[in-house]
């Protein structure tokens, strides 16, 4: 992309400063933003958000070394146990709906379901809500296939919520990607 994803303004902001800004309005309790390639330089541009940064030395083993650190970050704590789930979102999926996030985790707690994931017109997007009693098996999947391994070895406990936000399904990661939604804004 030529320059951190994290970094790359949509909406006037960041990436990252516009899902913070999108979380903080959600029932969401605290949000970890997890740092691995060009942490120092994201870092420094994120210093004013309300947030919790988890530093990923293992960045270059994939997206779930990422959750990985930020889930043994949590396990740490001495209220682990109060931690009921995990509301995992990737950096280079930029829109999210805090409306949408709050029904997602109003429907964990209804559905009693592991899983909670936003469905646009059959595709399945982000954010992902996992129980935290699938932290250990996060922990150990294989770096590989990533929390996906998780989701499909839970199929009959995962709740797909179908949305009509788009913003589920957008991933950016190429610039041909980036420009095209800077012309559709």
């Amino acid at each position: 992309m030529g320059s951190p994803k994290a970094l790359l303004p949509i909406s006037g902001m960041p990436f990252i400063e516009e899902i913070v800004r999108a979380l903080k309005g959600t029932k969401v309790d605290e949000i970890l933003v997890v740092l691995g390639h060009n942490a120092e330089e994201i870092e420094s541009r994120i210093g004013g958000l309300p947030v919790t940064v988890v530093i990923n030395k293992e960045y270059a083993k994939g997206q779930l070394s990422s959750l990985v650190a930020a889930l043994r970050i949590l396990e740490e704590r001495t209220n682990a146990q109060k931690i009921d789930g995990i509301l995992v979102h990737l950096v280079d999926h930029p829109f999210i709906s805090p409306p949408l996030v709050d029904k997602m985790i109003a429907r964990f707690y209804e559905s009693g379901k592991l899983i909670v994931v936003p469905r646009h017109r059959g595709r399945r997007g982000h954010p992902v809500l996992f129980a935290r009693a699938l932290f250990p098996e996060l922990l150990s999947a294989p770096l590989d296939q990533g929390a996906k391994a998780v989701v499909h070895a839970h199929r009959n406990e995962t709740l797909e919520l179908d949305t009509d936000y788009e913003g589920v399904t957008i991933d950016i990661d190429t610039p041909e990607e980036y420009r095209r939604h800077l012309r559709n804004q």
